[in-house]
């Protein structure tokens, strides 16, 4: 990305610009929306699944921590009881893990979509640096997220507070409860209170999301200066495009001139333009224009033409015709068909040996196809 050259970063920032930002991973993130998905996914989960998961944890301790005299002597047992607990543990949590981990990577994209970034994991000394880490601790953004980090623990703290001292009584009286009863009802409190906590967060959400897409925004925006340096580079410097038109320009200017000498015949203006035709009945379907031009490239192909004994007519209604509406490689528009094939037949009627005639102007040329 362009430096920091000093003047005011006003404008928005450019295609390029904000392609370079994700090829280095500096897209829009918002954390909080992350923590809302996977707490309130958590607790909907929980929801709809605790008291399965509470029955299936109670099931597991029951089955594989109730062993018998003889088993608890074998020095296997421990260990074989352990990765059995694991195992049937996990196999009860697994539907649990996969919806957070889905849950983890939608929401990390929901804002900026997907951006995976070789750069972005790159290892940079820079990030060791004291003095920058203190820089980034006490710059404007250190302080904002200093201030949403206070606000949301004053107001997940206060709505904590404010849940579990309505439901005090209800975990007071789980003492009084058989066991197996107790862990469960205790399961519902703790999960309508993580639910309740939980929804604060959408509130942190709606206010975080379109800061981080202001401020994302903010950071990639460009001075005057950086815009023209970019232009600059993507374009090329002007003189050098120049340049290369011009080399362009001669080189095509040179192979059309290559096929004056394979021309027909040459239509003239009779100085202004000059148009090279060639028809070969066999391979072509009408005649194309192998050359043409005006003024100075009009008599260096009159030049090259008298040259090789290539045949000049002048046609200055024909010649301007050509001239502004066909394109050099390309078959003549149909409209100029009958008037290119009388000059033809003139040119076939000279190398026959006919009289030659100083200009042919009484040409069917369409009002459409006329130029002065």
């Amino acid at each position: 990305m362009a430096q920091n050259d000093g003047q005011e970063r006003t404008e928005e920032a450019t295609p390029k610009r904000l392609r370079e930002s994700r090829e280095k991973g500096q897209v829009a993130r918002s954390r909080e929306l992350s923590s809302m998905a996977m707490l309130l996914s958590s607790a909907a989960a929980l929801l709809f699944m605790g008291d399965g998961i509470v029955t299936g944890l109670l099931d597991i301790f029951e089955k594989n921590f109730t062993v018998s005299r003889e088993r608890i002597f074998d020095p296997a047992t421990l260990p074989n009881l352990f990765l059995q607990t694991v195992f049937d543990a996990v196999l009860l949590l697994a539907p649990l893990f996969i919806l957070l981990t889905v849950v983890a990577v939608v929401s990390s994209i929901a804002i900026s979509g997907w951006n995976f970034s070789g750069q972005a994991l790159a290892f940079k000394w820079e990030k060791l640096d004291p003095v920058k880490g203190m820089g980034r601790i006490f710059a404007v953004r250190g302080l904002i997220e200093l201030l949403k980090a206070l606000a949301k623990f004053l107001l997940i703290g206060s709505v904590a507070v404010a849940v579990l001292w309505s439901k005090a009584d209800a975990f007071m009286h789980l003492g009084d409860q058989p066991v197996d009863s107790a862990l469960v009802q205790m399961a519902n409190l703790l999960l309508w209170s993580f639910l309740a906590i939980s929804l604060t967060m959408i509130l942190m959400a709606l206010l975080d999301v379109p800061f981080q897409l202001w401020d994302h925004a903010r950071q990639l925006k460009m001075s005057r200066q950086e815009i023209k340096d970019e232009h600059k580079q993507t374009e090329g410097n002007p003189e050098v495009r120049g340049r290369i038109r011009q080399l362009q320009r001669e080189m095509a200017q040179r192979r059309m001139m290559s096929d004056v000498p394979d021309a027909d015949v040459i239509v003239t203006n009779p100085t202004h333009y000059a148009v090279a035709l060639r028809y070969d009945q066999q391979r072509m379907g009408a005649p194309k224009v192998v050359a043409m031009g005006a003024e100075l490239v009009a008599a260096q192909i009159r030049a090259i033409a008298a040259e090789h004994n290539v045949p000049v007519l002048s046609a200055p209604p024909l010649a301007r015709a050509l001239y502004h509406s066909a394109e050099i490689g390309e078959e003549i528009p149909a409209g100029l068909y009958q008037a290119v094939a009388q000059v033809l037949a003139y040119v076939f009627h000279l190398n026959s040996g006919g009289e030659q005639v100083a200009e042919l102007n009484e040409l069917p040329i369409p009002e459409e196809l006329q130029h002065d």
